[in-house]
């Protein structure tokens, strides 16, 4: 397995993996993959990096800048996602690692993440890299009609 920066080529792979983690209601508020454009503009343009075994994707990771304010230009959203038949073969760990010393090559002072308690699999991984529970946000969004809380961890 090789860990990739992300190209546009590899966005119907990456789209995939981003629809399966939409599927499974634990990953996302978001209902549909969004288009390339989308996606790519609300990214950084460093830190997005694949996983790949002989050219099959398995998984992703990426930085979001969660402000456009000067001031917080050092304080990036994290998102990993992994296809759901890898699970458990330490590409989200392989990806969280390569994404944390990206992030500091490039000036981010501060990793965030919002997720639902109930991914466990997530909650797992960030604590294991040292990302600490910061809070808990009770009914912040309905997913398909019902509301979810989420707990953040910097």
């Amino acid at each position: 397995m090789t860990i990739l920066p992300l190209k546009k080529e590899h966005w119907p792979q990456f789209a995939e993996i981003y629809k399966e983690g939409i599927l499974t209601g634990n990953a996302t508020f978001r209902t549909q993959v969004p288009d390339w454009k989308t996606w790519d503009s609300n990214c950084h343009k460093h830190s997005r990096f694949i996983m790949v075994q002989e050219e099959e994707v398995l998984g992703w990771c990426t930085l979001a800048p969660v402000s456009k304010r000067f001031e917080y230009r050092g304080v990036a959203e994290v998102s990993v996602y992994i296809k759901l038949n890898s699970l458990g073969k330490g590409i989200g760990a392989s990806l969280m690692e390569k994404l944390i010393e990206s992030s500091e090559e490039n000036g981010i002072w501060t990793l965030y993440s919002s997720m639902f308690s109930e991914n466990n699999g997530s909650v797992r991984l960030h604590e294991k890299f040292g990302f600490r529970k910061v809070g808990y946000r009770e009914r912040i969004a309905q997913l398909n009609g019902v509301w979810r809380d989420t707990v953040i961890y910097e």
